[in-house]
Protein backbone atom coordinates (compact mmCIF):
# COMPACT_ATOMS: atom_id res chain seq x y z
CA UNK A 1 0.00 0.00 0.00
CA UNK A 2 1.47 3.27 -1.17
CA UNK A 3 1.42 6.34 1.51
CA UNK A 4 0.17 9.58 0.80
CA UNK A 5 2.69 11.77 2.04
CA UNK A 6 1.99 15.50 2.37
CA UNK A 7 4.10 17.60 -0.32
CA UNK A 8 6.17 20.50 0.62
CA UNK A 9 2.68 23.03 -0.16
CA UNK A 10 0.90 21.30 2.50
CA UNK A 11 4.03 20.71 4.70
CA UNK A 12 4.51 24.77 4.75
CA UNK A 13 1.17 25.32 5.45
CA UNK A 14 -0.54 25.85 1.82
CA UNK A 15 -0.96 29.27 0.60
CA UNK A 16 -0.56 31.29 3.58
CA UNK A 17 3.30 29.71 4.15
CA UNK A 18 3.99 30.40 1.07
CA UNK A 19 3.04 33.52 0.89
CA UNK A 20 4.59 34.45 4.14
CA UNK A 21 7.67 32.97 3.09
CA UNK A 22 7.89 35.23 -0.16
CA UNK A 23 6.87 38.04 1.53
CA UNK A 24 9.56 37.76 4.12
CA UNK A 25 12.20 36.74 1.24
CA UNK A 26 11.47 40.55 -0.36
CA UNK A 27 11.59 42.05 2.60
CA UNK A 28 15.04 40.83 3.37
CA UNK A 29 16.36 41.94 -0.01
CA UNK A 30 14.85 45.29 0.35
CA UNK A 31 16.18 45.71 3.43
CA UNK A 32 19.82 43.90 3.66
CA UNK A 33 22.71 45.94 2.03
CA UNK A 34 24.43 42.62 1.39
CA UNK A 35 22.03 41.75 -1.04
CA UNK A 36 21.87 45.00 -3.21
CA UNK A 37 23.33 43.29 -6.97
CA UNK A 38 19.98 41.46 -6.49
CA UNK A 39 17.85 44.28 -5.25
CA UNK A 40 19.08 46.63 -8.52
CA UNK A 41 17.70 43.67 -10.69
CA UNK A 42 14.52 44.37 -9.77
CA UNK A 43 11.73 47.26 -10.21
CA UNK A 44 10.97 49.98 -7.24
CA UNK A 45 7.82 48.08 -6.26
CA UNK A 46 8.75 44.96 -5.50
CA UNK A 47 4.54 43.69 -5.52
CA UNK A 48 5.02 41.95 -8.86
CA UNK A 49 7.84 40.27 -8.15
CA UNK A 50 6.28 38.78 -5.16
CA UNK A 51 3.51 37.91 -6.73
CA UNK A 52 5.23 36.09 -9.60
CA UNK A 53 7.47 34.37 -7.02
CA UNK A 54 4.19 33.03 -4.64
CA UNK A 55 2.51 31.91 -7.71
CA UNK A 56 5.47 30.30 -9.41
CA UNK A 57 6.61 28.30 -5.57
CA UNK A 58 2.73 27.52 -5.15
CA UNK A 59 3.06 25.34 -8.24
CA UNK A 60 7.31 24.61 -7.43
CA UNK A 61 6.07 22.73 -3.90
CA UNK A 62 3.48 20.51 -5.10
CA UNK A 63 -0.22 23.57 -4.79
CA UNK A 64 -1.74 24.84 -7.36
CA UNK A 65 -0.08 25.61 -10.52
CA UNK A 66 -0.60 29.32 -10.59
CA UNK A 67 2.11 30.44 -12.54
CA UNK A 68 1.26 28.29 -15.27
CA UNK A 69 -2.77 29.18 -15.17
CA UNK A 70 -0.93 32.43 -15.55
CA UNK A 71 2.20 32.95 -17.35
CA UNK A 72 2.80 29.08 -19.04
CA UNK A 73 5.67 27.16 -18.44
CA UNK A 74 8.05 29.38 -16.35
CA UNK A 75 10.90 28.60 -18.49
CA UNK A 76 13.01 29.74 -15.45
CA UNK A 77 16.67 30.27 -17.09
CA UNK A 78 15.26 31.53 -20.34
CA UNK A 79 13.00 34.30 -17.80
CA UNK A 80 16.35 35.08 -15.90
CA UNK A 81 18.57 35.35 -18.95
CA UNK A 82 18.48 39.36 -19.38
CA UNK A 83 19.99 39.28 -15.97
CA UNK A 84 24.19 39.02 -15.03
CA UNK A 85 23.57 36.07 -12.82
CA UNK A 86 26.99 34.29 -11.32
CA UNK A 87 27.68 32.95 -7.73
CA UNK A 88 27.52 37.00 -6.34
CA UNK A 89 24.13 36.93 -7.32
CA UNK A 90 23.53 33.31 -6.63
CA UNK A 91 25.30 33.85 -2.75
CA UNK A 92 22.61 36.77 -2.25
CA UNK A 93 19.42 35.02 -3.76
CA UNK A 94 20.26 32.20 -1.38
CA UNK A 95 21.02 34.13 1.45
CA UNK A 96 17.59 35.82 1.57
CA UNK A 97 16.19 32.68 1.22
CA UNK A 98 17.51 30.97 3.86
CA UNK A 99 16.71 34.15 6.31
CA UNK A 100 13.17 33.22 5.19
CA UNK A 101 13.16 29.99 5.50
CA UNK A 102 14.64 30.16 9.01
CA UNK A 103 11.95 32.84 9.84
CA UNK A 104 8.98 31.78 8.19
CA UNK A 105 9.58 27.56 8.52
CA UNK A 106 9.20 26.35 11.53
CA UNK A 107 10.08 22.54 10.46
CA UNK A 108 13.38 22.04 10.52
CA UNK A 109 13.61 18.69 7.98
CA UNK A 110 11.04 20.77 5.64
CA UNK A 111 13.64 24.03 5.67
CA UNK A 112 16.53 21.62 4.81
CA UNK A 113 14.58 19.89 1.88
CA UNK A 114 13.74 23.54 0.66
CA UNK A 115 17.51 24.86 0.99
CA UNK A 116 18.89 22.22 -0.61
CA UNK A 117 15.94 22.49 -3.91
CA UNK A 118 16.20 26.05 -4.04
CA UNK A 119 20.61 25.66 -4.13
CA UNK A 120 19.95 23.58 -7.26
CA UNK A 121 17.39 26.05 -8.80
CA UNK A 122 19.55 28.95 -7.68
CA UNK A 123 22.95 27.37 -9.35
CA UNK A 124 20.67 26.81 -12.24
CA UNK A 125 20.20 30.07 -12.80
CA UNK A 126 23.61 31.26 -13.32
CA UNK A 127 24.43 32.37 -16.16
CA UNK A 128 28.00 33.72 -16.01
CA UNK A 129 31.12 32.71 -14.51
CA UNK A 130 32.27 33.88 -11.24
Amino acid sequence: MTENKPNHYQRIGGEAGVRALVQRFYQVMDELPESYGIRKMHPDSLKSSEDKLFKFLSGWMGGPQLFVQEYGHPLLRQRHMPFTIGKEERNQWLMCMDIALRETVADEVLRQELTLAFVKVAEHMRNREG
